[in-house]
């Protein structure tokens, strides 16, 4: 009789187990706040005509302003889950930067030498936020996702500066300040390990052509989350992003076309509530 009711009490355990509900990939609800410490290569180039004058030019402001190559990023997201397959997102990240820099050398012409010295300061600012409907599919512990929706990004600059050969000084400031709507398309995976432990990948980008800022963005992630508390987790994601924004300007006696590269990747770590 014990052994009986060892075997039946086995059995119930494995069909209980058998039958126990798979971890789910998403939650109700998710809010993400962290940063991404990113190494940086943003590369200005200008092209602008005046009349019958012309110039065009390249600068990177990393190599040739000092800028620093690692660059903190915040980042903050908010995701809510709609019935069981459906839900809707929010997206924001952006930085600051800065700096001054100072060039000093002696040109010689024409037999002379001349005592040259230039100050250079600039600020560059990029913000992108997004708002995108999710429709999500699969079985289990995996989903896969879609996203379609709208994004908002900005781009400012600023770069001031005076120069000086032989106490002759001159100075000049030029500023811009553009912002743009564009589509948004987007793909995830979700896959649940256990009740504490998933993995996530994502892909998004933005397109949009003409106006004053058209170009496109390409983002993508693959990370893990990690909940030691019900409520609270981490998660640690690598990633990156690839932005180029056509800025055009033109007019019945001048026209200007500048073009933004900039290329992010590198870790993050965000603080999850759900």
């Amino acid at each position: 009789m014990p052994v009986a009711t060892a075997v039946l009490a086995l059995a119930i355990a494995a069909s209980g187990s058998s039958g126990a509900a798979s971890p789910r990939p998403l939650d109700r609800w998710s809010l993400s706040l962290g940063g991404f410490d990113t190494t940086t290569d943003t590369t200005l180039r200008a092209r602008a005509r005046a009349g019958e004058y012309g110039a065009d030019g390249r600068i990177n402001l990393e190599r040739d302003l000092g800028l620093g190559r690692r660059q903190p990023v915040t980042k903050a997201r908010l995701d809510l889950l709609v019935g069981d397959r459906q839900g809707f997102g929010l997206e924001y990240f952006g930085f600051q930067r800065g700096n001054a820099v100072t060039l000093a050398r002696d040109l010689e012409y024409d037999g002379r030498l001349y005592a040259a010295r230039a100050e250079l300061r600039s600020h560059f600012d990029y913000d992108f936020s997004s708002a995108a409907w999710r429709w999500w599919a699969g079985e289990g512990d995996t989903a896969w996702g879609l996203g379609l929706g709208v994004a908002h990004y900005r781009v400012r600059t600023v770069f001031e500066g005076e120069a000086s050969i032989d106490d002759v000084s001159v100075d000049g400031r030029v500023a811009s300040d553009d912002r743009a709507f564009a589509p948004l398309l987007s793909l995830g995976w979700r896959h649940a390990v256990d009740d504490r432990l998933r993995l996530y990948a994502e892909i998004a980008g933005v397109a949009h052509d003409g106006g004053r800022l058209g170009g496109h963005i390409v983002d993508a992630s693959l990370g893990l989350e990690w909940f030691p508390f019900d409520r609270l987790g981490v998660a640690v994601e690598y990633g990156g992003t690839q932005i180029r924004l056509d800025r055009r300007r033109s007019g019945p006696d001048a026209s200007l076309a500048a073009r933004l590269d900039l290329k992010l990747r590198g870790p993050s770590l965000l603080l999850r509530l759900r």
